[in-house]
């Protein structure tokens, strides 16, 4: 009878935490494509997706015998370490240069020229005269939703009103707002 891959994985960690390098070369062939397809997700440059994902099957050879069954499946262990090797890499590299970033913060100034300002008061007016168009239940829904980032669940909840007619009030009003706007 065939092992379901949940199974299969456990016994190859179980072989795996005892050092054996058979089981290890095929839990590698099995689980590496998905584990590097996390990690390319998440760093965007396959050259840190390698790297990280070498770095991941030298702790999985260490810590196998730390995987514990009553927590998660195998895979699951094994791609939330990636994922945390993964924004581990990612705050490293944002930290690595911030003198570079505040250096050019200095130089181009972070205030808006007085062009900027002019072009951001006719955008906010032409919105607001767009808004003014659709009807109340639309501009409310909106308003809801993109000033105070509520869901459309809590919308229909605090509107009082099926979330069906909700979804329908905002994509319309959407839809409305995008035609007057010219975009």
């Amino acid at each position: 009878m065939a092992q379901t891959g949940d199974q299969e994985h456990r016994n190859l960690l179980l072989a795996v935490s005892r050092k054996d390098r058979h089981a290890f070369e095929a839990l590698y062939l099995q689980v590496s494509p998905r584990l590097y397809g996390v990690a390319l997700r998440m760093l965007k440059r396959p050259e840190l997706a390698e790297e990280l994902l070498q770095d991941v099957c030298i702790t999985i050879w260490d810590q196998a015998g730390n995987y514990n069954s009553d927590y998660s499946a195998p895979l699951t262990w094994m791609t939330n370490i990636v994922r945390n090797r993964a924004i581990d890499r990612l705050r490293r590299l944002e930290s690595s240069n911030p003198a570079v970033d505040d250096d050019m913060d200095l130089l181009h100034g972070t205030d808006p020229g007085p062009l900027a300002l002019y072009e951001q008061a006719q955008s906010s007016q032409r919105l607001d005269d767009c808004m003014k168009q659709l009807s109340a239940e639309q501009r409310q829904s909106i308003f809801l939703a993109y000033y105070h980032s509520l869901s459309h669940a809590a919308i229909a909840k605090k509107m009082g009103q099926p979330l069906g007619t909700t979804k329908s009030w905002i994509r319309r009003g959407l839809a409305q707002l995008k035609g007057c706007l010219g975009l």
